[in-house]
């Protein structure tokens, strides 16, 4: 396995999907520019036309409300797909969080769909897979460790050729190895208390419902900010390495 850090002359780019504004690149956006990345961030909702990935040396597929198999609804949901097969065509690293990482399965020939255990929320344990410690990306981060999960959708069934690095304790996929350089986590590591409180908002109806305390699960969440950071941010950077060694090579 390579380092998790690798020097770079050049400052990469970064192609960041964005699904919705409640939904931004937040933390991870910030590490991957603290370790020299550029980053452009396309919001398609918005009306901004998806690019090609062209002059991009990593690409980053952001959570969002709605679900993988939602493109009639959201119309650059197909043409995000298409980016996914590119990206694994021409070897771009490229990382899917949440949403990003069901539309990167279901763009593979995988499957998404509901979750029938119910909503996964709150800081959950990371369970690594004995394939996790030697995975290029995430082989440093795999030991115990925890992540926010906020999701009802989870890939059911992996895409021909994909590596499950990380699941829940019932077997969910929690980290996928989909492609050599094509990565996705089910878990927020952008996510802080603050981009989480809208996606609560947006749930309290369902929450008050089923008894779900949001404000323990947003305490929590805030407690663990510290150790939320030590142990995400090595994953950007070590992101952010595999696009400055991409960027280095088509010098």
């Amino acid at each position: 396995m390579t380092s998790p850090y690798v020097a770079s002359s050049v400052s990469p780019r970064v192609l960041v999907i964005e699904h919705e504004a409640e939904c931004p690149p937040a933390l991870f956006g910030g590490w991957l520019t603290d370790a020299g990345c550029t980053l452009d961030v396309c919001r398609p909702y918005a009306g901004d036309d998806l690019p090609k990935l062209d002059g991009y040396d990593a690409v980053l597929v952001l959570g969002g409300p709605m679900g993988a198999n939602d493109d009639a609804e959201n119309p650059w949901l197909g043409p995000v797909k298409d980016r996914v097969r590119d990206a694994v065509g021409a070897e771009v690293p490229t990382l899917g969080i949440c949403l990003g990482h069901q539309l990167i399965a279901v763009s593979l020939g995988g499957i998404v769909d509901r979750n029938p255990r119910g909503q996964q929320i709150g800081v959950l344990d990371v369970g690594w897979t004995p394939e996790a410690p030697t995975d290029e990306l995430m082989g440093a981060l795999a030991t115990p460790r925890r992540g926010v999960q906020w999701n009802s959708d989870i890939v059911t069934q992996l895409p021909e050729g994909a590596t499950l690095l990380a699941t829940t304790p019932a077997g969910e996929p929690q980290a996928v190895r989909f492609a050599p350089t094509v990565w996705g986590v089910q878990l927020h590591p952008e996510a802080d208390a603050d981009v989480v409180r809208p996606w609560a908002e947006s749930d309290r109806g369902s929450h008050e419902a089923s008894g779900i305390d949001q404000d323990a699960l947003l305490r929590d969440i805030d407690a663990s900010r510290a150790q939320l950071d030590e142990d995400w941010q090595p994953l950007a950077t070590r992101f952010a390495a595999l696009a400055a060694g991409f960027a280095e090579r088509r010098r």
